[in-house]
């Protein structure tokens, strides 16, 4: 058995909440986590509440932002016309700009 923990809140963490996705879901999940560079736990549960998230540029972070926007490159290039992108592109693409312009005002 783990060893119980203390969150950096001094809270206990006992619960333990689980759902199903789909696969698309799960990867769009996963790009959104390495983006923000926390774990998936403070990702989900800080979205869920409405928290904001501090992202916090480190190699890992910057890594995945430098290949997200070489994916999001390559797809706009491929578009002939802005209403071809799909709803999952403009919210990758609406999440990295708003963490390239927060890293840049800091």
């Amino acid at each position: 058995m783990s060893k119980r923990n203390r969150d950096n809140r001094n809270r206990w963490r006992s619960r333990t909440v689980g759902f199903r996705v789909s696969p698309e879901e799960s990867d769009q999940i996963d790009r959104m986590v390495a983006l923000t560079g926390v774990s998936k736990q403070e990702y989900l549960t800080s979205n869920m509440l409405r928290h904001s998230i501090t992202v916090v540029g480190n190699p890992r972070v910057y890594k995945a932002l430098r290949t997200r926007m070489e994916l999001i490159l390559e797809e706009l290039s491929r578009l002939e016309n802005a209403s071809d992108a799909s709803e999952e592109f403009l919210l990758v693409l609406e999440l990295v700009s708003r963490i390239v312009a927060d890293m840049k005002n800091e």
